[in-house]
């Protein structure tokens, strides 16, 4: 606690003015948390001053709060061009790096508990910069951040903005920021070198060496590249519902799922239905480096709101995979760096409301970037509209991906080829024509068809047995299962990709 008061006093992080009744003073309070190295050793008791954010009044302390972080699939790609290019991908660490934006409200805050001014113990903190728990600290921060880079010679990505990029000549160097994590990579060591004194001095930024953890990811150097996996927070998933001794089993989500039975059918008791929620939320976010089991994923989340019995058993069965699976993730190697997709559908697959399932993947090279589950809003008439849509989902995130991979300087000048099994919706898309039977989904017919009249995507067919969209839209047998994540590169870090295990070729 002295420690983080010596360093609040050092940033001149308020100034102590005289109370007003008519001010909104915020509170604030200690909050303590133990920090822990990779292998479960402790590494620091830290301590930290908190302001009682909840407090504040819009209009009042704070105005704009959004803060832009790095998209997941950003972050993919920026570690396939590292080491497509071989170059080091270095993490930074900042301390106190929300104490570094300067404040433009006004903000009143009491006097930290413990350390009260002897002299003045009625005053209170009229805060200059941005402390933990105000709404607009991260904003505050990303602003202060970027900006020094932007003075630096670096510029905003315009498909994603926590991208800051720094051309000059030959020399590409690339800073990824997720709120205080950031990433850096280039190809000019020297250029980087310069930076990272300049960062040091402004902003007490400490180089951390190669990326090993980024955003509860545990990123392994393996001989082809980097491994992304999850296990030590995979294994608290499951201390957290007491199956850590429990059976593993080979699938997610069965083939056929239960229908509802009298017993099955019963809500869960309240402090089930929180316990159930908690670890969906979790689980959520396993997904991050678990394309295998994000559609039984978001098949319970649709129950999140009344879940039952049936929901819970789907639930533990999910654990039962995880246990079995807990150092799987995806690997990021060296590869062409060239974009291609899968798109498929279920149609009709929920037997509550017959709306569809689309799926969508997206490989740059052999390397997974983006995948996506998601419920379809309307009911499709035919399994030619369910598909169509999924197409149209898919297209949407090639476009956002194509810009993103121009900014890395990757050639997209050629059409990203999308792979879907669909012959009827594949004869749609490169069909002017207009049926009646397709007037209901006219905006997505012109929308795939513009993109591609102007050469961005070309659908072409593959055969659904080498669909791998298809892990995405239903539930699977379990070698159909296997064979699908062994094709998408889900593995251990320890277990070398053969030639075989490439997508379908295009």
């Amino acid at each position: 606690m002295s420690d983080e008061f010596t360093a609040l006093q050092r940033q001149s992080t308020w100034t102590l003015v005289p109370n007003d009744s008519s001010r909104n003073v915020l509170g604030c309070k200690w909050i303590y948390r133990t920090k822990f190295n990779p292998d479960g050793s402790v590494a620091l008791y830290k301590a930290r001053l908190v302001a009682l954010g909840c407090r504040q009044q819009f209009g009042l302390d704070y105005f704009h709060t959004f803060s832009p972080v790095a998209k997941l699939p950003t972050i993919r790609i920026f570690l396939t061009v590292a080491v497509s290019f071989h170059w080091q991908v270095l993490q930074l660490d900042v301390s106190n790096a929300f104490l570094h934006g300067a404040l433009n409200e006004t903000v009143y805050m009491s006097q930290p508990p413990g350390f009260k001014d002897t002299v003045h113990p009625d005053y209170v903190c009229l805060l200059h910069k941005s402390l933990y728990g105000l709404k607009q600290s991260p904003r505050q921060w990303f602003d202060t951040f970027s900006n020094y880079l932007l003075q630096f010679g670096f510029h905003h990505s315009t498909a994603d903005p926590p991208l800051l990029i720094y051309t000059k000549q030959s020399v590409l160097i690339y800073i990824l920021v997720y709120v205080d994590d950031i990433l850096l990579t280039g190809n000019d060591n020297a250029t980087i070198t310069c930076l990272l004194t300049a960062l040091s001095s402004k902003f007490q930024m400490k180089n951390l060496g190669r990326i090993s953890h980024f955003l509860g990811m545990h990123v392994s150097h393996t001989s082809q590249g980097l491994h992304l996996s999850q296990a030590a927070y995979a294994t608290q998933i499951l201390q957290r519902d007491g199956m850590s001794a429990c059976k593993p089993i080979s699938s997610p989500i069965p083939t056929k799922l239960v229908t509802e039975t009298d017993t099955s059918s019963l809500a869960l008791s309240t402090a089930d239905s929180d316990l159930f929620r908690h670890l969906i939320g979790s689980l959520q976010y396993l997904t991050v480096t678990r394309p295998d089991i994000t559609f039984t994923v978001n098949r319970l989340c649709q129950h999140m709101h009344c879940p039952q019995q049936s929901d819970f058993k789907l639930l533990k069965r999910l654990l039962r995979y995880l246990k079995g699976t807990l150092s799987f993730g995806i690997p990021i190697t060296a590869t062409d760096l060239q974009l291609h997709a899968y798109s498929d559908s279920d149609w009709a697959g929920d037997p509550a409301d017959r709306k569809s399932t689309t799926g969508y993947c997206a490989f740059l090279g052999s390397n997974l970037i983006s995948w996506q589950v998601k419920k379809q809003k309307t009911v499709a008439r035919s399994s030619t509209e369910a598909e169509y849509r999924a197409l149209a989902t898919a297209t949407t995130d090639i476009i956002w991906l194509r810009r993103l991979l121009k900014e890395f300087s990757i050639p997209t000048s050629a059409p990203t080829v999308l792979l879907c099994d669909n012959i009827s919706s594949i004869a749609l898309a490169n069909n002017p024509i207009f049926r009646a039977r397709t007037k209901h989904i006219e905006i997505d017919f012109h929308f795939v068809r513009e993109c591609i009249k102007n050469k961005l995507i070309t659908v072409s067919y593959i055969h659904t047995v080498d669909q791998l969209a298809d892990l995405f839209t239903k539930p699977l047998s379990i070698p159909r299962f296997q064979f699908l994540r062994d094709k998408l590169h889900i593995s251990e870090a320890n277990v070398s990709l053969r030639g075989g295990d490439k997508p379908a070729v295009l």
